[in-house]
């Protein structure tokens, strides 16, 4: 079954996992965009705790503006900032090394629409997954659902405590210092586990 999803930055574990799982994925581009939401933010675990990255996006006060017309705001050294962050989190993790290259260019270059940038992001988790899903956007905002996993609502950060349940536990960094923070970036997975990803990935016992 396809799944419908909203649009997210590095996104957490579940909804990769649910990915993983699907036929193939549909992302919505016509909804009205939200606050505060796993679109333009992501969390992982540092030596101090979990750390919310997020990037600002152009003015939307007291507008309505569809997540396809979003542009990303470079006013700030975000780019930067979010890549020290990844780097001084993880930098101990096993497969590290290995599989940062992947993700530079999301550091340095500059995506003007918040959609391109997270559309990239989410190929370039497949590539290094070795996951082949093809990804199509809706045309316009979809009532009808029929036959197709709608979790549009189900990824937001006020949720994640509802999600925590359908997580399994795995080796992360600074474990001996922390419990086991579930639904992470997937990237806290990738770093962590790198191959292994696929045995917790390919469970569906544990998807929403």
């Amino acid at each position: 079954m396809p799944v419908l999803l909203s649009t997210a930055y590095f996104p957490p574990i579940l909804y990769f996992k649910n990915i993983y799982n699907a036929k193939n994925v549909i992302i919505e581009i016509n909804d009205n965009y939200t606050k505060q939401t796993y679109r333009n933010r992501t969390k992982i675990l540092s030596a101090n705790g979990v750390i919310s990255l997020s990037f600002p996006v152009i003015n939307t006060h007291n507008k309505k503006i569809k997540t396809k017309d979003i542009q990303i705001d470079y006013s700030t050294a975000w780019q930067k900032n979010h890549y020290k962050t990844i780097l001084s989190a993880y930098k101990s993790s096993p497969f590290f090394d290995y599989y940062i290259d992947y993700f530079l260019p999301f550091f340095n270059k500059k995506y003007k629409f918040l959609i391109d940038f997270n559309t990239k992001i989410l190929e370039q988790l497949f590539y290094a997954f070795d996951i082949k899903k093809n990804i199509s956007f809706t045309n316009e905002y979809k009532h009808n659902t029929q036959n197709i996993n709608d979790l549009r609502e189900d990824f937001n950060t006020k949720k994640n405590h509802i999600q925590e349940k359908y997580c399994i536990k795995y080796r992360q960094v600074f474990s001996d210092r922390f419990d086991f923070t579930p639904n992470l970036s997937i990237l806290d997975m990738l770093f962590n586990l790198g191959p292994e990803s696929e045995i917790f990935l390919s469970k569906k016992t544990y998807m929403i």
